[in-house]
């Protein structure tokens, strides 16, 4: 959720800062924490790929989600969610 909200918030906020406002420093801190985000998600992702025996296609699926704006919200409401629930 963070790394999705994190690139919401460069896009939506950090971006129009730079180009409308001429606030260029809204992206670089917004970018550098979107991008500890991205890698942080990665990680996670690759270690939850391991840990539950996923295919590579989830993975696949877990970084386009990370890349298309709304995507990690999409993946936790179609995939992780059910996941979760029906492991409970």
């Amino acid at each position: 959720m963070a790394e999705g909200i994190s690139f919401l918030a460069l896009l939506l906020i950090a971006m129009p800062l730079k180009y409308f406002a001429n606030l260029p420093m809204a992206v670089t801190i917004m970018g550098s924490i979107h991008g500890i985000l991205f890698v942080a998600f990665m990680i996670f992702a690759w270690e939850v790929r391991n840990e539950y025996k996923k295919d590579i296609k989830w993975l696949l699926l877990a970084f386009l989600a990370s890349i298309l704006p709304f995507g990690t919200f999409y993946m936790d409401h179609k995939y992780w969610k059910p996941e979760a629930t029906a492991a409970a």
